[in-house]
């Protein structure tokens, strides 16, 4: 068949969703409401549904006032008693899936429970939502005539008492059908290669000389592949390479700190990008409009969600609130129950809702990577964007890069810490430490009052990473590729002083 024909022919078969997706962006509350009720009523004979007594729950009043908000650690002993073979624990259905990760703050692996029900309703029905999203927005797309370079966790399927775990993209690759491995490259062997940099090589050849329109991926790890070919190929940009390129398909990370060198290397004003907030607990928000920051909440994935003020996360004054209480511009960490068994469970991100009429949201970052040392309140949407517009105004490039706090000491006062690794050292690094500093201050009143006149913060101090600082951090963590990144803010000094240690020791 010939590729026009197939190309018109997946668009429209994507496009159908549409009137499914409108069904919710109506009627989101009772969407939710049904959800949750259908969640309750799949349960009520497990031990946890038992437990709890689903059966009488008919409210969602009843359900907030019964079932206690949970972490991982909450749940962790139902979740191992599953890996060891029993059933029926905090899901109806067997869960054979477990996708593992370790998150940024905990070397402790996680294993997170993946239901054939997430799988095909959520994980799944996510990444064809976002094609549908897209394609509908862009009608001359020609999307299908080549392939998608993808760019997945380096970890392969280990098998355990008969239940399978790995990262979350091995999964899905490792359940994807058999023709969705055609509209995409690497092959299934190389996407699941476990040695990052042996990986790298490995995608480079397969990939190089195919027809590529779309990358999807994390995009740190997809900057170092990328900029990885043109070093391969010698070529000035991807365009030289891959000439029908049109999209980039990016989560995991914020966009913010790296858009600018994506420019560079894809050097066409029509290029779009396209960003999906998915994790391993779920696939919850799509970028559904061209050139927006803003994210779809997706609500019929058989995820209810909760919401939880940051003012009070954490404090005898903690409370959630269901969907249609969320109110615009406030820091909520989100809360999820889901179709694998997830009941109340905290996720660790915070978001903010930027439209109530549909849900859209912007992910503003960790409930554990956040400054709040002195009451300033710093998270990581505002020192991506403070890194952001400094680069612009500087004409620098930013790698990545750290931060925390300078505790005070007998009348010495506080201050933030930078470690930052630039593509290369700006000219003047005065100029550019007081434009991040005030920037930062333009977009966060709480940090403008500490810092003003000095009165409890001074200054930031900006520490210039040596090239690969954070590569090679990453490299003696074991946590080269995949979903693994850089915590940018930390209340604790223990990052910071791990790479501040590594920068020593490789310039001894």
């Amino acid at each position: 068949m010939p590729l026009p024909i197939i190309n018109s022919i997946a668009s429209w078969v994507l496009k159908q969703r549409i009137h499914q997706i409108e069904l919710f962006l109506k009627y989101p509350n009772e969407v939710q409401d049904e959800l949750l009720m259908n969640l309750l009523r799949a349960s009520e004979n497990t031990v946890v549904g038992k437990h709890y007594d689903f059966f009488s729950i008919k409210s969602y009043a009843t359900f907030k006032e019964r079932i206690p908000i949970s972490t991982y650690e909450d749940l962790e002993p139902f979740i191992e008693q599953t890996r060891q073979g029993d059933q029926n624990i905090f899901w109806s259905t067997p869960i054979k899936w477990f996708a593992k990760s370790s998150g940024t703050t905990n070397a402790k692996s996680k294993f997170i429970p993946v239901s054939s029900e997430a799988l095909e309703d959520c994980h799944y029905k996510g990444s064809k939502d976002l094609l549908c999203l897209y394609l509908n927005n862009n009608e001359n797309s020609e999307l299908f005539i080549g392939k998608s370079l993808r760019l997945g966790g380096s970890s392969q399927i280990y098998e355990n008492n008969n239940t399978f775990f790995g990262d979350l993209s091995a999964i899905l690759i490792e359940n994807m059908p058999i023709w969705a491995e055609f509209s995409s490259t690497p092959s299934n062997r190389v996407s699941l290669m476990s040695e990052w940099e042996t990986k790298i090589m490995a995608i480079i050849q397969e990939s190089r000389n195919e027809n590529v329109t779309s990358f999807a991926g994390v995009p740190s790890w997809m900057l170092v592949l990328l900029n990885k070919v043109l070093e391969e190929t010698g070529k000035g940009n991807l365009l030289e390479i891959w000439p029908n390129l049109e999209v980039y398909f990016h989560g995991g990370v914020s966009f913010e700190p790296y858009r600018e060198q994506y420019k560079k290397i894809l050097p066409n004003n029509d290029f779009k990008y396209y960003e999906i907030y998915n994790a391993s607990e779920g696939f919850f928000a799509i970028q559904d409009l061209n050139n927006s920051k803003d994210l779809l909440l997706m609500l019929d994935y058989g995820i209810f969600y909760e919401f939880i003020p940051m003012d009070v996360y954490s404090t005898p004054d903690e409370k959630a609130i269901r969907l249609s209480d969320v109110v615009l511009d406030k820091n909520y960490a989100i809360m999820i129950t889901t179709n694998a068994g997830l009941w109340r469970y905290l996720v660790g991100d915070t978001v903010r809702f930027t439209s109530l009429s549909p849900y859209r949201i912007r992910v503003t970052g960790r409930t554990k990577h956040h400054i709040n040392v002195f009451g300033e309140e710093l998270m990581v949407e505002n020192t991506d964007q403070a890194i952001s517009k400094t680069c612009a105004i500087t004409n620098t490039q930013v790698v990545d890069y750290t931060v925390a706090p300078i505790f005070m000491e007998g009348k010495e006062k506080g201050a933030h810490e930078w470690i930052i690794e630039f593509k290369e050292n700006p000219k003047n690094p005065t100029e550019f430490q007081k434009i991040l500093d005030e920037t930062l201050q333009s977009l966060n009143s709480d940090y403008e009052a500490k810092r003003y006149n000095n009165m409890t913060l001074n200054p930031l101090v900006l520490n210039m990473a040596r090239p690969n600082l954070f590569y090679d951090w990453l490299k003696d963590q074991d946590k080269l590729g995949g979903q693994h990144k850089i915590p940018r803010l930390s209340n604790q000094r223990d990052y910071l002083e791990q790479l501040k240690n590594l920068e020593t020791q490789m310039n001894r």
